[in-house]
């Protein structure tokens, strides 16, 4: 077979996007390893991407400018206003549109679109063209930003128009995919169920990473180490987390002896965090790290990792860090709310906390602990959902299944 992947970001570091599509790549190729894979990346910055480490047969790079011009920042000024839809967006679209049109589809069996950030720009450039009857597209967050858990965004018209783009792409192409369950759900209802959404999971492969830069680590300076490496946007209950472990220290000896918390900090207001800690030598607010320091902390340094999911009150997408933590089989302990995708994969709840019930945050922490303190041992807190094996089974299962 002959495979496509449509890419917007393949970067090693500042993204969980570039992780994770660089990592889909790799189990592709594992999968199948005498099939042409080829890649089309469309990228919006001008960094280092290292792509001679991905197991691909050919890559085809192009630079997207998404400064505007000046006649068409003046055209947006009076579209926005007064028709109510971007011309800003249709800039942006043509931009990426022009390169994907010029791909010769009848050579590929299959099609992959993979997009980044919170714009989708790969998938919005496809409306009306070939390739869409082969496309998979894959959305890695819920489109529009107004569905995204967490954000403040409002329902504006132009908003509404774009959503109008994104329904028509997704009832012209072949599948859709996202990467969460509860996100398949929720988009099957949004367009309507008129296509059914599949579920493929983030993935992680260290194999298309350079992991050897390790100069800005910390020592380990406890028997056990919590550690947070992410943003604390998006309703993610950062502060029920820390006001729970800083009264384990100050009521537990053997937590405040044995144990410290490396949190690695972006977005929200990480001054304030700071300031309210400051006291607490068991807590270390940081400054966020490269991916290959961060891997190495996580991996060596933390034995008990967290994750916090988007809330308050429901999170339909998978974190791009799980598969990562999960392949440690370490420790993993999940803030999330009521309702969210981990909640339906880690089966030992014991792992899994509710982020705004401080004292079931207390409770399941204490014991995480403690029991870390008497004794550590490989953990799989997912169950082998991150597997190579699930992953085999699920794209075959795409690709062969009807739309």
């Amino acid at each position: 077979m002959r495979f496509l992947i449509i890419a917007q970001d393949l970067r090693i570091s500042g993204t969980s996007e570039g992780v994770v599509s660089r990592s889909f790549i790799a189990k592709l190729r594992r999968v199948y390893p005498n099939d042409i894979i080829d890649v089309l990346y469309l990228k919006n910055h001008k960094n280092e991407d290292q792509l001679e480490l991905l197991p691909v047969n050919s890559i085809d790079v192009h630079v997207i400018n998404l400064k505007p011009t000046f006649l068409v920042k003046w055209i947006n000024r009076f579209t926005r206003r007064v028709l109510k839809f971007s011309w800003y967006d249709r800039f942006i679209h043509k931009s990426y549109g022009k390169h994907i049109k010029a791909i010769d589809d009848k050579q590929y069996d299959h099609v992959f679109i993979r997009s980044a950030g919170l714009n989708h720009e790969t998938i919005l450039a496809l409306k009306d063209l070939p390739i869409l009857k082969k496309a998979i597209i894959n959305f890695h967050d819920p489109y529009p930003f107004f569905w995204y858990q967490g954000s403040k965004k409002e329902l504006e018209k132009d908003e509404l128009t774009r959503f109008k783009v994104m329904y028509q792409v997704v009832s012209q192409a072949k599948k859709c995919i996202t990467t969460a369950n509860k996100m398949s759900h929720d988009l099957e209802f949004l367009y309507g169920s008129r296509k059914q959404f599949y579920t493929l999971p983030h993935q992680f492969s260290e194999t298309v990473f350079d992991l050897t830069d390790v100069e800005y680590t910390l020592p380990k300076n406890k028997r056990i180490t919590l550690s947070y490496h992410g943003s604390i946007q998006f309703g993610r209950q950062i502060d029920n987390l820390l006001a729970a472990y800083d009264f384990l220290v100050k009521t537990n000896s053997k937590i405040k002896e044995e144990t410290d918390f490396v949190l690695r900090l972006a977005g929200g207001d990480v001054k304030g965090l700071k300031k309210k800690y400051i006291n607490n030598p068991n807590i270390s607010i940081l400054h966020t790290l490269n991916f290959s320091n961060s891997c190495y902390e996580q991996k060596y340094i933390a034995d008990i990792n967290i994750i916090l999911e988007n809330g308050p009150l429901y999170c339909n997408i998978l974190v791009g860090k799980a598969p990562f933590l999960a392949s440690l089989q370490k420790p993993i302990f999940c803030v999330s709310p009521k309702r969210s995708e981990l909640r339906d994969l880690v089966k030992d709840k014991r792992y899994i906390a509710t982020g705004n019930d401080l004292e079931e945050v207390k409770a399941k922490l204490k014991k995480i602990i403690l029991h870390s303190i008497e004794k550590q041992e490989p953990v799989d807190v997912f169950n082998g959902y991150f597997s190579d094996n699930n992953f085999k089974s699920t794209i075959e299962n795409i690709i062969k299944s009807g739309t």
